[in-house]
């Protein structure tokens, strides 16, 4: 397995992994919005701030991070290959692209939320903090911290 900056034609790829968890991330429910992300991809992807893991042609991870605001936006694993670390390859495969005193920050669903229970359990092992409590799409979530800086 290869984890790299995505490439322009990693999109039909990048975009079949998404399908698969879509339901897991408020915003993806409609064809439209699903095209959009297409759009939002193809973005990160020319700005070098989209991180895939590849293997055998397929998409098994990706990851969205927006450098200005050192914010992960989106992460998703391959539900078949899940437990095999990909997602904390690509976080640490992205901190060299992010502002070494500036803190990382990621939202997730609330703590109510059965369906963030893995991620909030991964964003802690890798040193995340709870924060504020916001809403994305309409869905109640919650911001997680990654303190780097040296206050």
């Amino acid at each position: 397995m290869e984890i790299r900056l995505a490439q322009p034609q990693d999109i039909g790829p990048w975009m079949a992994l998404v399908e698969q968890v879509r339901e897991q991330f408020p915003g993806l429910e409609t064809d439209k919005a699903m095209e959009e992300h297409k759009a939002t991809v193809l973005d990160f992807i020319r700005q070098a701030s989209a991180i895939c893991a590849a293997e055998a042609g397929q998409i098994v991870g990706a990851l969205l991070f927006f450098r200005e605001n050192s914010m992960l936006c989106f992460l998703a694993v391959d539900p078949s290959c899940r437990r095999q670390h990909i997602a904390r390859k690509m976080f640490q495969f992205m901190l060299p692209f992010m502002e070494e005193e500036r803190d990382i920050t990621v939202t997730t669903y609330r703590k109510d939320d059965p369906n963030g229970v893995a991620a909030r359990a991964f964003y802690k092992q890798l040193g995340f903090s709870e924060g504020r409590l916001t809403e994305e799409f309409g869905s109640p979530v919650q911001e997680f911290v990654l303190k780097r800086s040296s206050q």
